[in-house]
């Protein structure tokens, strides 16, 4: 990354912290706030973010799925497990992506992710996507 895209980073960050110090439950603010704390390599903060997400959009696979791969960043795997075990609970179905997204890389080494995941999936979808 540039030293112009880290300025530029940083000045959106420091928009988005603005505004959450205004309006805490701000849901898009903090969705973008999250991503741009861990584009930044800011992982804990990151992951406070996608807690507080989590705790407001309890239903939400999607936020469930980022904060698994929060958790998995940081290789706190037993939480990144149970996040990603929540979001497919509640609809995340984009396994391709899961497959191949690097902020799960930690996760899917594991071997209780790899026996979860080899039960959710069908036979043929197993015999065509290996886990990394």
């Amino acid at each position: 990354m540039s030293k112009k895209e880290q300025k530029e980073m940083d000045f959106e960050i420091e928009f988005y912290e603005g505004i959450i110090s205004k309006r805490r439950d701000f849901i898009e603010a903090l969705i973008a706030l999250g991503d741009l704390y861990t584009k930044r390599g800011s992982f804990s903060k990151g992951l406070d973010v996608d807690k507080r997400l989590a705790q407001l959009r309890t239903d939400d696979p999607y936020i469930f799925y980022n904060l698994a791969c929060s958790h998995s960043l940081l290789n706190n795997i037993e939480e990144a497990l149970a996040a990603i075990k929540k979001a497919i609970d509640i609809g995340y179905d984009d396994f391709k992506f899961l497959e191949s997204d690097d902020d799960l890389v930690n996760l899917r080494r594991d071997k209780r992710f790899i026996i979860f995941y080899s039960k959710i999936k069908t036979p043929d979808d197993a015999a065509n996507n290996q886990i990394t």
